[in-house]
């Protein structure tokens, strides 16, 4: 797949820079990710996980998504210091396996069956064709010039095909994030504080497939200080 850089904010690309970003931030990532999936940690509470300790207050399950995010995170961090990331099915079926364990109906492998999209008419692809239109999405990406027009691409795909039974938004933010780090460009976070915001377009995005707002709505995530730091 050919290079792409940042059209937008002329950013120019330190994968190292970009890389320790995203690892300083990664208590603030998970809080956000599973706060959006309706789990009430505080980030002091997320950092304790992190550090090894239970929390009280909290059922075992959710400490369990919450973990679950962060080994993803790290193996997806250990992935691009080693040169491994990759947009291939496997690596993304590797990284659900981390993401979605215990949580989703199964972990690690396209979904088997038809699933549907809460709040939502539109109906996801038949599982037979979800190596096809993976493959078919992966080969669109290389048409893109912008990273993150790429990025956001493939995140939002991602999440309206429901490659997986579960975590699939989780899933396409971590290989968004993955394309964006491995270009050497910041990762984005979606901020818990957005989640009304993001559920109103993300329910417009399944059903009119018009990805124009939400790559708004994305971009918009992009927290400025890592843009100056970039710029530096």
């Amino acid at each position: 797949m050919r290079p792409a850089q940042d059209h937008h904010w002329q950013m120019p690309p330190d994968r190292g820079k970009a890389l320790m970003l995203a690892q300083r931030a990664l208590s603030e990532l998970v809080c956000d990710a599973v706060n959006l999936e309706g789990i009430p940690f505080t980030l002091p509470e997320i950092q304790t996980l992190l550090d090894g300790v239970s929390v009280g207050g909290h059922r075992l399950s959710d400490q369990q998504v919450a973990l679950n995010q962060a080994a993803a995170w790290r193996f997806l961090f250990a992935s691009l210091k080693a040169d491994q990331f990759s947009l291939e099915p496997a690596f993304a079926c590797q990284l659900h396996a981390l993401a979605a364990k215990e949580e989703a109906l199964s972990w690690g492998s396209f979904r088997q069956g038809s699933v549907t999209i809460a709040g939502s008419a539109y109906l996801p692809p038949p599982a037979d064709q979800l190596e096809r239109l993976y493959q078919q999405l992966i080969d669109e990406l290389a048409g893109i010039d912008d990273i993150y027009d790429r990025a956001i691409k493939l995140f939002l795909q991602m999440a309206r095909i429901q490659f997986f039974y579960d975590v699939n938004k989780r899933m396409g933010r971590f290989m968004m994030n993955g394309i964006l780090l491995s270009a050497g460009y910041p990762a984005i976070n979606l901020p818990a504080r957005r989640q009304l915001e993001f559920n109103q377009l993300m329910l417009d995005f399944y059903a009119s497939n018009n990805e124009a707002p939400m790559n708004r709505f994305m971009r918009d995530c992009l927290d400025p200080r890592l843009i100056r730091i970039m710029q530096e």
